[in-house]
């Protein structure tokens, strides 16, 4: 397997009965690795599902390593907040106040330009859009400068499968739980785990990961903006 993948992780607790989520971890390194962003294909469908977006990058000759949802997305299934691909701004970026996990402040960007790899918090995105190659905006952000989301609550039940992205220098982690987690628990899992002091939430209930080396296939609902290594 390549050296830019993780496997599956998991921990487990002193207790027989108690485990800690586990997770399945895709770690980029954007120096050598082609990541991009996908939405629609050359006539302006859009593409929709993983197992699709491999179909249709065969057919160019291409192989994709992984993919998985790339943020939240409209009934339409355009994106609810900034999307750049190929340095192409297709969908501007979303300030406004609303309900609903885009819109729990504060939210963010991932980035990926000539100073590399960054998830930011929104509103700084502007002062640093000049040549940004790829761009996704979501919500919330998981870690800021190594502090968890300050809404998010230790003793939460809500339980979600839930993906993210986190920075560490070059490297992009893209990160799906395994197990139902919350949102303070996959923070932590980003902070503590992996060691990155920026994070970002990518979607929940819908996610997906689309892995051959890890014979990882998933499906589920139609997807809007999608992410993924393209060899």
């Amino acid at each position: 397997m390549k050296a830019g993948f993780l496997f599956a992780l998991a921990a487990f607790f002193g207790l027989a009965h108690a485990r800690e989520p586990r997770y399945t971890v895709m770690r980029v390194d954007t120096r050598s690795e082609d990541l991009r962003l996908f939405l629609r294909d050359e006539q302006g469908a859009p593409l929709h599902r993983l197992r699709r977006l491999d179909t249709w990058l065969k057919s160019q000759g291409k192989r994709l390593r992984f993919a998985m949802n790339a943020g939240m997305y409209e009934p339409d299934y355009a994106p609810v907040g900034l999307y750049v691909a190929d340095g192409r701004q297709l969908a501007p970026l979303n300030l406004a106040e609303g309900e609903g996990n885009f819109y729990l402040k504060p939210n963010g960007v991932f980035l990926l330009g000539a100073d590399g790899p960054q998830v930011v918090e929104s509103s700084r995105y502007p002062a640093l859009a000049s040549g940004v190659r790829l761009a996704t905006q979501s919500g919330p952000l998981l870690l800021q400068q190594g502090a968890i989301h300050p809404r998010f609550d230790p003793g939460s039940k809500s339980r979600q499968i839930r993906n993210g992205v986190g920075v560490d220098g070059e490297i992009a982690y893209f990160v799906i739980s395994d197990d139902p987690v919350t949102f303070y628990e996959f923070a932590q899992y980003f902070r503590d785990t992996l060691k990155c002091s920026d994070a970002l939430y990518l979607d929940g209930a819908i996610s997906g990961l689309y892995a051959p080396a890890l014979h990882r296939y998933d499906s589920g609902p139609k997807l809007g903006p999608m992410v993924g290594v393209v060899e």
